[in-house]
C-alpha cells in the first residue's frame, strides 16, 4: 500500500492536498472538488467532456489531470471511493434500522 502523499510530491499542476479540504485528500486546487469524485464520474463512463458538463467550472485539462492523477494513484483513491460508499450506505440504511 502507498503512504499518503506529501503536497510537494503531488507531481500534477493542477491537483492539491489540505488537510482543511476533504480531509486531506487530492482535490483540484481553487475548488472543494475531490480526485475521487471526478474518478467517479469516469468509472461511471462519464467521458472528460461529460464530467464538464456535469462540473461546469471546472475546465479540460482540471479534469484531465485528476484523471490521470487517479491512474497515477488508483490504490489511495480507491479506498477513497470505498470509504464514500460506505458512509453513504450507513447513512441511509442505519443498523438495526431494518
Amino acid at each position: 500500500m502507498k503512504s499518503a502523499l506529501s503536497p510537494k510530491k503531488i507531481g500534477h499542476s493542477h491537483i492539491t492536498m489540505k488537510k482543511n479540504v476533504y480531509g486531506g485528500a487530492s482535490i483540484i486546487k481553487g475548488t472543494r472538488i475531490s480526485v475521487a469524485n471526478i474518478a467517479g464520474y469516469y468509472l461511471m463512463g462519464f467521458s472528460p467532456e461529460e464530467i464538464q458538463r456535469e462540473l461546469p467550472h471546472l475546465n479540460p485539462a482540471q479534469i484531465f489531470d485528476a484523471i490521470a492523477f487517479y491512474f497515477d494513484h488508483k490504490e489511495i483513491i480507491d479506498q477513497e471511493l470505498e470509504k464514500d460508499r460506505e458512509q453513504v450506505v450507513s447513512k441511509e440504511f442505519p443498523a438495526g434500522k431494518y
